[in-house]
């Protein structure tokens, strides 16, 4: 009894101390300027008000950022969904020389910090022209989603018994057309939990966006965007805090929308295979 007290105690502190962030935000948000700006803090939103959402959305280049963001982002999963299916795949599939080292390799990027690539990368797209230009920024988000994306995916393939696709190879499909009509559509969960993380980490980047697009600022991207808020409006936390909001709520719509099949992917490929 005494350790499912603290174990839920626990789990409370860590909920709050995650979640009052995110609160206070939306709620400085709701805010009238007057009430932001008080000594007093107020945990309530009362009275509340829309005009910070309509400085924010009324705000230079709001539309043109948010396009970039969803270009980049889409794009990003998109090409790694393709080529990590394929990866997945052979890996789960497949016996071949040299397969378990290109796991590891999987692995280690996975694991590594693309902010130490930040340079390399830098010079890369100088030397080739990409510099300042939305192509380079999907590239990057591409490599960095790529090993989760194998790695969940091979789990979930792992999962998904063999003898389906025989069987359908004994009643006279191909190898491609018993993928296509067995096992995709029981990969959805995790496809689905792959693109949501992977749009998540795209389009929460920050600094290879703010590093690779210099001149072209019609290239920005939104969290970028965001970091030039404060010379945009000043001193309007309200504005601010209103477009971080927004900013926020599609990935937090679709979670919602998909959180069953979500948390079914992620268990599925994080715990077989």
């Amino acid at each position: 009894m005494i350790g499912r007290i603290s174990r839920t105690t626990a789990a409370l502190v860590v909920f709050v101390l995650s979640v009052f962030p995110v609160y206070w935000m939306v709620l400085t948000a709701f805010k009238p300027t007057k009430d932001i700006q008080s000594a007093t803090p107020t945990f309530l939103p009362l009275p509340i008000t829309f005009d910070h959402f309509g400085t924010a959305i009324a705000a230079k280049g709001f539309f043109s950022f948010w396009r970039n963001s969803l270009l980049v982002a889409g794009g990003a999963v998109l090409l790694a969904l393709l080529v990590a299916l394929l990866a997945a795949f052979a890996i789960a599939r497949l016996q071949w020389k040299g397969r378990r080292a290109f796991v590891l390799m999987v692995f280690v990027a996975q694991m590594t910090p693309w902010e130490a690539l930040l340079i390399p990368i830098y010079v890369i797209a100088r030397d080739t022209g990409m510099l300042d230009t939305l192509w380079i920024l999907t590239l990057v988000y591409f490599m960095m989603t790529l090993p989760f994306t194998i790695v969940t995916l091979r789990g979930f393939l792992a999962a998904i018994p063999a003898d389906l696709e025989e069987a359908a190879q004994v009643d006279g499909c191909t190898r491609a057309q018993a993928f296509r009509k067995v096992v995709f559509p029981l990969l959805a969960p995790g496809l689905l939990a792959t693109s949501l993380f992977g749009f998540i980490t795209a389009w929460n980047e920050f600094a290879f966006a703010n590093v690779l697009i210099i001149k072209d600022q019609d290239d920005r991207t939104l969290p970028v965007w965001l970091s030039s808020f404060n010379n945009t409006f000043g001193t309007d936390w309200g504005a601010t805090m209103a477009a971080s909001t927004l900013f926020m709520l599609p990935v937090l719509l679709i979670f919602i929308v998909l959180q069953g099949r979500v948390t079914t992917g992620i268990v599925g490929g994080a715990v077989k295979g």
